[in-house]
């Protein structure tokens, strides 16, 4: 539920766009009004759900008393704060005063979203991914996949550290963690049944 929350809120919502004038943030905040507040929403909740999800992992891989179970909870605290953060100054951008007030919110989504790849998404991948090595919940290669992405984010996060404006392409890259997720969810949902049906006794052998 929380990536197709997510998917949905990227859709409605296009983003102002890049550089855009006081007038032509206006002009946007006027003609997408109710779909960047209902975006706002979706990408309020989506997150949240996907990180339940995320503790829930750790509390079924049996860590959430070692250091990376520890370091999940504390990524995932980063993350949703930044995510928040940038949700904020979203319903910003809308108000009208004081003038110019919408082009400091924009510039304030710019610079937040550099923390996504800083520290944001590697702060919850790469625990999470170690996490996931020492389990047998999902398959090897997913814990991987989560590694490897979160070194990839640190990455991006210093090859365009200077951009004050990150390239639309960088920022779309961001999307691909949801299908992570959804891989994830459905795996651990199609395991999850299988061991129900497993271990369902035979008839006739019910006590």
């Amino acid at each position: 539920m929380g990536v197709f929350m997510i998917l949905i809120s990227f859709n409605i919502n296009p983003g102002p766009p890049v550089g855009a004038s006081y007038e032509q943030l206006i002009s946007f905040g006027h003609q997408y009004y109710t779909s960047i507040l209902w975006g706002a929403w979706l990408q309020t909740i989506g997150p949240f759900l996907i990180i339940v999800f995320a503790f829930s992992m750790v509390f079924y891989s049996q860590a959430a008393q070692t250091l990376a179970g520890w370091m999940v909870f504390f990524g995932a605290g980063i993350l949703m704060t930044i995510s928040l953060i940038e949700i904020t100054f979203y319903i910003a951008v809308l108000f009208k005063d004081p003038p110019l007030g919408s082009l400091f919110g924009l510039n304030i989504i710019y610079a937040v979203q550099h923390l996504y790849f800083i520290i944001g998404a590697p702060a919850l991948f790469i625990p999470l991914g170690i996490v996931l090595r020492n389990s047998d919940i999902l398959p090897k290669w997913l814990s991987w996949l989560a590694i490897l992405m979160g070194f990839g984010f640190a990455v991006l996060g210093i090859v365009f550290l200077l951009d004050l404006i990150l390239p639309i392409w960088v920022t779309a890259i961001a999307g691909i963690q949801a299908f992570w997720w959804l891989a994830s969810s459905i795996v651990l949902i199609v395991r999850a049944g299988k061991k129900n049906k497993d271990n369902t006794p035979a008839s006739g052998i019910i006590d």
